[in-house]
């Protein structure tokens, strides 16, 4: 009997018991659906892991912060009136020794603080992260269109604005609401509209406190107010505005950008025998005169080298984070998730087996004289048993195509769905579906179906002609 006859003979035993063809095939498309989805989860997750370490320098960069932290609007002492060698922190002779080591093609500073802009009515707290352009292109910033990078040796500060900067303005008043409560952006132009950005938010909130008068909120080492009595405006462009609207999340949307050469010049210029914000102070309260950074970067030539330079870095006394050895981890995490998930999907996957199993026994009991009279006639026990294997092949393979079809509508729900309500905090789709998966659940499917119908067409195969044919 050729292949032709046998898969016509095939079809058409599944068409005379279409209501039991379709439940069994339901059966498949569930347990295919399932499965598919269930690991397009963990793989959505993964891909989104791997995203943000592309946009944090991919895995050739090498983060690096101090012994004490610096930066982010916080302040930090030391214990002695000099630099304490024991305290690590990050200046530019530091960030040229990292240059200097053997496999670095590149490294810079990293300062990070926060600030105020001012745009008519709204007020909003920012994020600043200000860096070499080199710096900031390891960044892997993605502009709308139209943008640039900052621009340094200009001497005016240009921003470049995260896609989600806006969602932090409100109006200013004790009762106003922002963004969060309302679901109204403000009527802010990033890119087009000019803005106030104040720095020393301390004389800022003294002012707005006493209504324009200055109230006492420390004092220098000589027991004199250090704070002005009021804080000064620097008038702010955009230079570009990170490409994603405000229900798009990723890890530059809520930074704002900025050269750190030009911010360092007004900030030295503005806090002229003060403490910068985020700059550690002596005991007595005094500023250093060296800049401290926040952290650094460090770009090694391969990746096959981040660990040696990571360990270069690490034994003199700075803290040392990779891409590379949060990959590690992360890879351990995702294999344990994505089992736990395809877990799940399998069962209903078995489920299935287990009805194509019994469609097929249950169709080798109504068909028994059938099975005897083409034994008679010479059909060979090795075409019985292919018989039976493609009807239950042709089971999964239905199962497996119609699976998939949901998965992928399923998919784009739950990619839908979640973007909406961003309430995972990942950029791109929680759920991802490949080619090799797709194909990869359709061998799956038929060979569940060739497995469960495999028994029963040992069965058929072993029917004595006679005894067939004389059943009813």
């Amino acid at each position: 009997m050729s292949w032709i006859d046998l898969l016509r003979m095939s079809a058409s035993n599944l068409k005379r018991r279409k209501l039991r063809t379709f439940l069994t095939v339901l059966g498949v498309v569930i347990g295919t659906a399932s499965i598919v989805v269930m690991v397009s989860l963990g793989l959505g997750l993964q891909k989104s892991v791997y995203d943000e370490m592309e946009q944090s320098g991919g895995l050739t960069t090498i983060n690096v912060t101090g012994s004490e932290s610096v930066g982010d609007g916080m302040m930090y002492s030391s214990n002695s009136d000099n630099s304490d060698e024991a305290i690590k922190y990050i200046d530019d002779n530091c960030v040229k020794k990292f240059g200097e080591l053997e496999h670095v093609k590149a490294a810079a500073p990293i300062y990070e603080t926060s600030a105020i802009c001012l745009k008519g009515k709204y007020e909003g707290y920012i994020s600043l992260y200000a860096s070499t352009p080199e710096g900031l292109r390891m960044r892997d910033i993605k502009l709308a269109d139209g943008g640039t990078l900052p621009k340094t040796g200009t001497g005016k500060l240009e921003l470049v604005y995260g896609n989600n900067v806006l969602t932090n303005f409100s109006e200013r008043g004790n009762n106003s609401s922002g963004y969060w409560e309302t679901g109204e952006l403000p009527d802010i132009d990033l890119m087009k509209d000019s803005m106030f950005m104040i720095l020393d938010q301390d004389a800022y909130y003294n002012s707005q406190s006493s209504g324009g008068f200055q109230v006492d909120a420390g004092t220098d080492g000589n027991g004199t107010s250090n704070v002005p009595q009021s804080a000064k405006k620097h008038i702010v462009t955009a230079s570009g505005v990170v490409a994603g609207g405000v229900d798009d999340y990723n890890m530059n949307s809520y930074y704002v950008f900025c050269d750190l050469d030009t911010l360092k010049q007004i900030m030295k210029k503005e806090f002229n025998g003060r403490v910068i914000p985020g700059q550690p102070s002596t005991k007595s309260g005094k500023a250093y005169k060296e800049f401290y950074y926040s952290s650094a970067q460090v770009k090694v030539d391969d990746m096959s080298n981040v660990n040696d330079v990571a360990k270069q870095i690490r034994e003199m006394g700075y803290n040392v984070e990779t891409n590379v050895e949060y990959m590690d981890s992360m890879k351990k995490q995702m294999a344990v998730i994505q089992a736990v998930l395809g877990g799940i999907g399998a069962i209903s996957l078995i489920v299935a087996a287990i009805g194509i199993a019994n469609t097929m026994m249950m169709s080798i009991y109504e068909r028994t004289k059938e099975i005897g009279v083409i034994k008679v006639l010479g059909c060979s026990l090795k075409n019985i048993k292919q018989m039976f294997l493609i009807e239950a092949a042709f089971i999964g393979l239905l199962g497996g195509i119609v699976g998939n079809m949901v998965s992928f509508a399923m998919s784009g729900a739950i990619n839908m769905v979640t973007a909406q309500s961003s309430t995972l905090g990942v950029e791109g789709n929680i759920s991802y579906i490949p080619v090799w998966l797709v194909l990869i659940s359709l061998g799956f499917a038929m060979l569940v179906g060739m497995v469960a119908g495999y028994f029963p067409a040992l069965r058929a195969m072993r029917l004595s002609p006679l005894a067939a044919i004389r059943s009813e």
